[in-house]
C-alpha cells in the first residue's frame, strides 16, 4: 500500500528549455520534410541541403519574429504616458524587423535556387503558405467569370507579391492576414473596374448551390 501510495503521487518530470527547443526542431523539421518530399528530388545530398534550407528558415523567421515581439512588449511595458515616443521605438523595432526578413529572404531563396529549379523553388513557395495564391486566383477566376486576360494578369502579381510577404510571416494567422490585405486591393481594383463584386459573389454561390444540387 505505502509503495502504491507514492507512485501515486509521483510527478511527471518538468519540461525543460531543452526539451522544448527537441521539440521544436522536430516540428519544423517535420514540416520541412513534409514540402521538401513533394519536390521530387533523388539526389540525397542535394535533399538534405533543401532541407536544412528550410528548416533554418523557419527556425529564423520565428527567432527575429519573437525578438521583435519582446522588444515591443518591453517599450509598452516601458512607455508610461508617452505614446508618441513608444509608437516611434515600435515602428524603429518594425523597420529593424523588415530590414532583417528582407535580408533573411534573398539568402534564403539563393539557397534554394542552387539547388532546385524554378518550378521547385514555386513549389516550396506555394507549401510554404498553404497554396493560397492558387487557391484564391482560382476563386476569383470562378467568381467572376467576365475577367479580362490583363485583369487575371494583374491579379496574379498582386497574389504573388502576398506570397513573398507571406513567406515572411511568423504564423499561419499572420500568413493568411498578409493575403487578406491583398484581397482588398484586388477587390478595390475590380470595382473601380466596373465589378460589382457584391453582386458578383452573389451569382458565383448561386452557381455553387445550382451545381451541388445537379450532383
Amino acid at each position: 500500500m505505502f509503495t502504491t501510495s507514492v507512485l501515486g503521487f509521483a510527478q511527471t518530470a518538468p519540461v525543460t528549455d531543452a526539451d522544448k527547443a527537441a521539440q521544436y526542431t522536430k516540428t519544423i523539421t517535420d514540416r520541412a520534410n513534409k514540402i521538401v518530399a513533394k519536390l521530387g528530388i533523388t539526389d540525397a545530398a542535394k535533399y538534405k541541403r533543401v532541407l536544412d534550407a528550410v528548416v533554418n528558415q523557419y527556425r529564423t523567421i520565428n527567432d527575429i519574429h519573437e525578438l521583435r515581439n519582446a522588444q515591443v512588449a518591453d517599450i509598452k511595458k516601458q512607455a508610461g504616458d508617452d505614446k508618441a515616443a513608444a509608437a516611434a521605438k515600435i515602428k524603429a523595432a518594425d523597420d529593424e524587423l523588415a530590414s532583417k526578413t528582407d535580408k533573411l529572404h534573398a539568402d534564403y531563396l539563393a539557397r534554394l535556387n542552387a539547388d532546385l529549379t524554378a518550378e521547385q523553388v514555386d513549389k516550396v513557395k506555394d507549401e510554404m503558405t498553404y497554396n493560397v495564391l492558387s487557391v484564391t486566383y482560382r476563386g476569383y477566376t470562378e467568381e467572376v467569370l467576365t475577367l479580362t486576360e490583363a485583369q487575371k494578369a494583374q491579379i496574379k502579381a498582386w497574389l504573388i507579391e502576398a506570397r513573398e510577404h507571406a513567406m515572411d510571416a511568423e504564423s499561419s494567422n499572420k500568413k493568411h492576414e498578409v493575403f487578406g490585405k491583398y484581397k482588398g486591393r484586388i477587390n478595390n481594383y475590380l470595382s473601380k473596374e466596373g465589378y460589382d463584386m457584391k453582386k458578383e459573389g452573389e451569382e458565383w454561390q448561386k452557381r455553387i448551390k445550382e451545381s451541388s444540387g445537379k450532383n
